[in-house]
């Protein structure tokens, strides 16, 4: 193969490809169908045409045949005077017009068969353009559909999911923390009521418990009884011995 013919047919792939590639089926359906109803309108005049022609082919059909049979009756008429001469002429004429008429209707038979044909032909391109038009509604739709089909597969294809989902999963984890914390700070604050109490418990231990040790070393505890009169000294003796270990209590106090 030649290096030109492979060239040429390179070009017409690569032509052939960048028509298909530039085909829509949209413009090109629309398109068909335009050309089939100009093809319609040029067939309609030439069935126009073909039966004019028809019509006038009859007519002079028509005529030749009735000439053909005026100088028949003539022949006939100058035979009965006794006039062979005349009716010699006549029968000449007579056989030119029959001669004319025979030609004509081999014409017109041909002209009658082409305009039927002509007819069956016009017939089937409108029921062609009528079935054209509503396979091309069918395929302009079908076409749309598949358009937006595509339009939609590459809009999902474009987003990014494992992104959004991502996004999802890290908003429910941080919803989750949020519950979490809740719940933290309202056990917490729950506790500190407990340990507030507790506190407040204890508290009121050690105030009990100093009350006593107060009574105690006073001597006048709440369940004790007066002492008689005559131990004034000895109680004295015993609360100068409180006091100054009471002293040396608050030195050691201070010291630590």
């Amino acid at each position: 193969m030649g290096l030109f013919d492979r060239l040429g047919r390179v070009v017409r792939a690569n032509l052939n490809d960048l028509v298909s590639k530039a085909e829509d089926p949209e413009k090109v359906l629309e398109q068909a169908v335009v050309d089939m109803q100009e093809d319609l309108v040029q067939l309609r005049q030439a069935v126009a045409r073909a039966i004019a022609t028809q019509k006038r082919t009859e007519q002079q059909y028509n005529k030749n045949q009735q000439e053909s049979l005026t100088w028949q009756q003539r022949a006939q008429l100058a035979l009965s005077k006794g006039d062979e001469n005349l009716a010699r002429e006549a029968l000449m004429r007579k056989k030119s017009f029959s001669d004319t008429a025979a030609t004509l209707k081999v014409q017109l038979d041909q002209q009658t068969a082409n305009v039927e044909t002509l007819k069956r032909n016009l017939m089937a391109l409108e029921s062609k353009i009528s079935e054209a038009k509503t396979k091309k509604d069918m395929l302009k739709a079908r076409a749309n559909a598949a358009k937006a089909q595509k339009q939609l597969q590459e809009t999902i294809g474009g987003i990014d999911t494992s992104s959004a989902m991502g996004a999802f999963e890290r908003m429910e984890d941080k919803v989750m923390q949020l519950e979490a914390e809740s719940e933290s700070v309202t056990e917490l604050g729950g506790t500190g009521l407990e340990q507030q109490f507790a506190a407040l418990e204890a508290n009121s231990g050690i105030e009990d418990e100093l009350a006593a040790m107060k009574a105690s070393l006073s001597g006048s505890s709440p369940n004790q009884q007066s002492l008689p009169a005559g131990d004034t000294n000895t109680n004295k003796t015993q609360d100068s011995a409180i006091d100054a270990e009471l002293e040396e209590l608050r030195s050691q106090l201070k010291d630590n």
